[in-house]
């Protein structure tokens, strides 16, 4: 188990992280969100070593984290971090990239482990292509293939799939989770896609003004938004009569007290995405159809 105590962390005396605590699993998937500059990935980098705390403790199980001041070399055996900058080796395969740091007395063995992670990041055209040839997205599966090689015990991931296109990341979202659980592998992710939580975050931390505002379930946070933060975090949403209302909770019905004026209608795929003004107020709403501009329509909330 992860274990965090109390942690605070400054930048040349400019608090970052002020006296977070929380736990993770072996094998469970924590997400934190929060506006950029929230210092998610300041947080990250203090889980894996790579900073002197100014307060608090860390431990993976009995194993005390330590920054730089108390190791010579940063980092654990036991955690992996695949960071937004990439870090491979671009002259050599993605097969030698993931197999890379795995001993070569068992060939078999590290062959059978490289392909197997091959298959997971979906990269399996590309097992000897050179790393400088492949895109931004598909160096982003190549890291994450080669940061679970050794087995880690928790992983650390910021932003893990920002890189990749929508042809490919939701299916690669569903192994990349699908592997962690079955190894018992503990995660920790930053991350600003409400995609790579919902289904997959068993909780969510959310940072805000340097602590952690709330550490909850995805679903228990979607259905009970306590702030506008959260809420945007999810989806579109209004604040009216101060209680904060998705636009997939307000229909359109024959008759109510709430009239609104439609002024734009945006295509969704399956719904349109209604844009009305409501007492000098700008609105969203979902429908089915588009809806006439200039026309009066009665509201309803769930």
């Amino acid at each position: 188990m992860l274990d965090v105590k109390n942690l605070s962390f400054s930048y040349n005396k400019n608090t970052v992280l002020n006296n977070l605590s929380f736990t993770v699993n072996a094998g469970e998937c924590i997400a934190v969100i929060g506006e950029s500059g929230s210092g998610k990935s300041t947080l990250l980098k203090t889980l894996r070593g790579e900073y002197d705390l100014n307060n608090g403790e860390i431990f993976w199980n009995n194993t005390q984290i330590l920054g730089p001041k108390f190791n010579l070399v940063i980092g654990y055996d036991f955690i992996k971090y695949v960071a937004q900058e990439f870090e491979l080796m671009p002259f050599i395969s993605v097969a030698e990239n993931i197999g890379k740091h795995l001993s070569n007395f068992y060939k078999k063995e590290k062959k059978e482990r490289v392909d197997q992670l091959i298959n997971v990041v979906e990269l399996n055209a590309f097992a000897n292509t050179k790393v400088k040839l492949l895109s931004g997205g598909q160096k982003q599966r190549v890291a994450l293939a080669r940061a679970l090689a050794k087995k880690p015990e928790i992983l650390l991931l910021d932003e893990p799939f920002s890189h990749i296109d929508n042809f490919k990341k939701q299916s690669l979202r569903r192994n990349v989770f699908k592997y962690l659980k079955e190894n018992n592998i503990a995660c920790v992710m930053a991350t600003h896609d409400k995609e790579d939580v919902l289904g997959f975050a068993d909780r969510l931390l959310v940072l805000n003004n340097k602590s952690i505002e709330e550490n909850s379930t995805p679903k228990a946070l979607f259905e009970n938004p306590k702030t506008p933060l959260i809420a945007s975090f999810f989806g579109e949403f209004n604040v009216i009569n101060k209680k904060i209302i998705y636009a997939h909770q307000i229909k359109v019905v024959e008759v109510s007290n709430i009239r609104a004026l439609v002024l734009k209608n945006y295509f969704k795929g399956n719904h349109y995405l209604i844009e009305a003004v409501l007492n000098d107020e700008t609105i969203l709403f979902e429908h089915d159809t588009a809806l006439e501009i200039q026309k009066e329509v009665c509201l309803k909330t769930e």
